[in-house]
């Protein structure tokens, strides 16, 4: 039961760790889109989707290797551990 603790706690930390940049670039686009927004009193709120939605593919097509090197890496370690979760 120890076992399969752990690795549902790595799985939560990996999915955070690679969802952060993606993530955290959107919330920055759409910090500096939202304070252009209000120092200009342009009120459109399909302003800040395509911006966001180009930054968010940008950051996946640029992350995109080092994201499935660590879920393949994950994948390996729970294969790797499935007989002993087994017992």
């Amino acid at each position: 039961m120890h076992q399969l603790n752990s690795i549902l706690q790595q799985a939560l930390y990996l999915v955070l760790v690679v969802s952060a940049p993606p993530v955290l670039m959107s919330l920055l686009v759409g910090f500096i889109i939202a304070v252009f927004q209000a120092t200009t009193q342009i009120q459109e709120q399909t302003l800040s989707f395509a911006p966001k939605v180009i930054i968010v593919f940008g950051v996946l097509a640029l992350t995109g290797p080092w994201i499935g090197n660590q879920l393949v890496r994950f994948t390996f370690h729970v294969f790797d551990q499935f007989p002993a979760l087994i017992k």
